[in-house]
């Protein structure tokens, strides 16, 4: 059973999130605000957080800095404030997904279980690729280069793997959205060229592998 927070400041939302997840499964616990959310990290382990933005005493960004400080519990953002430059802010600080206000439960429980997939590794399986100085440890989401371990947020880290696990094919932008976001993305293709810069930054000398192709998308060549 895994188990969720959902930290809103408005009650119906955190009930409605609560019966939804129940009904599916999930072990549901609440924070009516940042500091009650970080306490409760700091308490116990969650598979997941739901994460309001906008909250008295302390706002989602800043909530979600402080538990990225400790832990890399997956974090889906929701909020009403739909803004380009809220979303890439977002998954720059390391969110797994941003849903806006109004939403439907339903749908916010399937992207919970794809979230909740995607950061789960098969505990039988210990994959490692390497590749001269670069180092990608798919069981336990470690990326070392040179011998020096990498800081990722989770989703330049899913890009990461899935370039490597897609070596030497020719992906296109609609693509990478669809298979590493994980459903129909409705917002601005510079989300995706934000992670890639991101992505290239922390690769260093090896980005040399994630090459460009004009008009198409992207290959990753080692």
């Amino acid at each position: 059973m895994y188990n969720i927070l959902v930290v809103d400041d408005e009650e119906k939302i955190r009930t409605l999130i609560r019966k939804y997840g129940e009904f599916e499964g999930f072990k549901m616990e609440e924070a009516a605000n940042g500091v009650e959310a970080i306490q409760k990290c700091k308490n116990e382990e969650f598979d997941l957080i739901i994460l309001d933005i906008m909250m008295p005493e302390m706002d989602g960004f800043t909530v979600c800095k402080k538990i990225r400080e400790e832990k890399k519990t997956p974090i889906i953002i929701l909020s009403a404030r739909g803004e380009e430059y809220d979303k890439i802010h977002g998954f720059e600080m390391g969110i797994d997904d941003y849903v806006v206000k109004p939403f439907s439960p339903r749908e916010l429980m399937m992207r919970i279980r794809a979230v909740i997939s995607r950061n789960k590794p098969d505990e039988n399986v210990h994959e490692i690729y390497e590749r001269e100085g670069l180092k990608i440890d798919f069981t336990g989401r470690v990326v070392t280069i040179d011998g020096k371990a990498v800081s990722m947020t989770p989703k330049e880290y899913e890009l990461l793997q899935y370039f490597v696990k897609n070596r030497g094919i020719a992906l296109t932008r609609s693509r990478l959205i669809n298979d590493v976001w994980g459903y129909d993305y409705f917002g601005d293709d510079r989300t995706l060229d934000t992670h890639i810069k991101l992505l290239r930054n922390n690769l260093g000398e090896y980005r040399k592998f994630l090459v460009t192709l004009r008009g198409v998308g992207y290959r990753f060549e080692a």
